[in-house]
């Protein structure tokens, strides 16, 4: 797991969201307001999550209620846009995670420069949004296709909103996906953004697979971080970093600080 001290600079990385409103062709977009407001909103939450002090930023259009699992052009074009817009600003690695279709989110990032992609790459789920049945070889020969194999894939293995249809441990589907379709990373998350990631399925999935970096992906707060990163590579955190740690609100920069330096407090106790 050399990769994330490399891409990273550090031990346990904090990956924060950077949430984009809801954009053209979204149900809650805002005409009125249009691309520019979206913008400028992205640009305020960036500057706060990276003064705030984490290792990384990953972009995701988390307005896209009700998400579809195959995109439309709309939105890959808009997404592209604002990282665009945002690329000379940022300074820590970012990434992409256009929910929740895997070959878009790779698209975006090959377009724009991200390092790594969130997204569902494997497994059947019963979900809130439908059915979703992957197609990982085909999603991995497609990141082939369009030059983005130096691109890091985060395979969330335990998605918000969904149950894996067949009757599996979760230990055996992190140990049968690590083999088959070799991801960077798992991760592990709550039933939706900014629930709580259940520390002892974080534990029975970091048990079986040592060798493969695990993610606590959802809900991680000041107040359980050192219980998550006890057992987990690293954090994809968002809600917490909210004013008053309400998902749809914008990011608080004394928050995000405030949880930094407990996590640069964990990462001494933990060496």
């Amino acid at each position: 797991m050399e990769w994330l001290k490399t891409l990273f600079g550090v031990h346990k990385p904090i990956i924060a969201m950077c949430h984009l409103k809801a954009l053209p062709g979204d149900p809650g977009y805002d005409r009125e307001q249009g691309m520019d407001f979206i913008i400028e909103s992205a640009r305020k939450d960036l500057y706060a999550l990276q003064r705030g002090g984490v290792d990384g930023v990953m972009f995701s259009n988390e307005a896209s209620l009700p998400y579809l699992t195959a995109v439309e052009p709309i939105t890959l074009a808009c997404m592209a846009r604002v990282i665009g817009e945002l690329r000379s600003e940022i300074n820590v690695p970012y990434g992409v995670n256009v929910l929740w279709d895997p070959s878009a989110s790779i698209d975006v990032a090959v377009a724009t420069g991200g390092l790594f992609v969130r997204e569902i790459f494997s497994g059947v789920y019963a979900s809130d949004y439908g059915l979703w049945n992957t197609n990982a070889g085909a999603v991995i020969r497609h990141q082939h296709a369009v030059g983005g194999q130096h691109i890091r894939l985060f395979y969330n293995i335990v998605p918000e909103s969904a149950v894996y249809l067949a009757q599996r441990d979760v230990a055996e589907i992190a140990r049968s996906t690590v083999f088959v379709a070799r991801p960077d990373a798992l991760c592990v998350s709550g039933l939706t953004a900014g629930a709580a990631t259940s520390s002892a399925t974080l534990q029975r999935v970091k048990a079986a697979v040592l060798e493969t970096a695990v993610f606590a992906n959802t809900g991680v707060t000041i107040d359980n971080v050192a219980e998550q990163l006890a057992i987990a590579d690293g954090t994809i955190t968002a809600t917490h970093f909210k004013r008053d740690g309400y998902i749809w609100n914008e990011v608080d920069e004394q928050r995000v600080s405030a949880f930094m330096r407990r996590v640069r407090d964990v990462r001494s106790s933990l060496r």
